[in-house]
């Protein structure tokens, strides 16, 4: 998939485990990783909102485009 998750990498930055993320916004913890893996299809704006708010970053910090081989 050409659009990368980098939510572990903002994880790391604010020293906040998946579990505290997925409580502050208010998801399951599957869902969370689901979301992490790029394994999801979509994500509800609220919900980006919700991660950006928690982790206190621009939705620009968690998603990423690389063009694919």
């Amino acid at each position: 998939m050409s659009i990368i998750v980098n939510i572990d990498v903002m994880l790391a930055k604010r020293k906040m485990t998946s579990g505290e993320l997925a409580e502050k916004v208010g998801i399951t913890q599957a869902n969370l990783s689901i979301l992490k893996t790029g394994k999801a299809k979509a994500v509800r704006f609220s919900t980006l909102e919700a991660i950006c708010k928690a982790l206190d970053c621009q939705p620009g910090d968690i998603l990423e485009y690389r063009e694919e081989a």
